[in-house]
């Protein structure tokens, strides 16, 4: 797969995407409502959540234009096509599936795979891959996903996924990370929507410090 087939990250003003695992439709509408008027503008609803397509279908409709919605633990091509049927543009997985990334591309998504190792890591590049989601970034921390990141396509976007938190921002930033997906440091099912929305300030707002917005 070459570059031509690549969906590149977009270009948003800030990096940080929200994982909503577990979310029931019934709460989608105001959850993913307050995370937008926070400032986030990448939202991820993990496949193995309630009704996940209905959800994102939801969200899709009621996001602002440039705010990517998508799925999580996308792990077969049919899942690709009704993520796609869906509306969903943001595509992440736990792992490297080559069949799944190059469906993707053709749908023109933006994906973002999960990757440990610096194979992983290069088998996604080499797929199109638009991102990288270094999981868990908790085990591999700050020095592992630099060491990696050494040996991978120059301007590729690295994310730390998976126990962090805005406490990890700054350590992160310090080696060339600026993409982050928060999952239960943001959302636990059961969270009304304005805890969300008040985590969602809070992480916009650590942020923006790390990075001296």
């Amino acid at each position: 797969m070459t570059e031509t087939n690549r969906t590149p990250w977009p270009t948003l003003k800030r990096d940080l995407v929200a994982i909503l695992r577990g979310l029931p439709p019934q709460d989608c509408e105001t959850v993913v409502g307050g995370l937008v008027e926070a400032g986030f503008e990448a939202i991820e609803i993990p496949l193995n959540s309630p009704d996940p397509f209905r959800s994102i279908e939801m969200a899709a409709k009621l996001a602002p234009d440039g705010v990517l919605i998508g799925a999580g633990t996308v792990l077969s091509v049919e899942e690709v096509d009704r993520l796609h049927a869906a509306g969903g543009r943001l595509l992440v997985s736990p792992n490297v599936e080559p069949a799944v990334l190059q469906r993707a591309a053709g749908h023109g998504m933006v994906t973002m795979p999960g990757v440990f190792t610096a194979t992983e890591a290069l088998l996604a590049a080499r797929n199109g891959a638009s991102a990288l989601k270094f999981f868990p970034a908790s085990a591999l921390g700050p020095s592992g996903i630099k060491a990696v990141s050494a040996v991978l396509p120059k301007g590729l976007p690295i994310g730390a996924v998976g126990g962090v938190s805005e406490a990890d921002f700054a350590a992160f930033a310090a080696v060339g990370v600026r993409h982050f997906g928060l999952g239960s440091s943001l959302y636990k099912p059961g969270d009304d929507a304005a805890t969300v929305a008040d985590r969602a300030r809070r992480a916009v707002a650590a942020y923006d410090e790390a990075f001296r917005r």
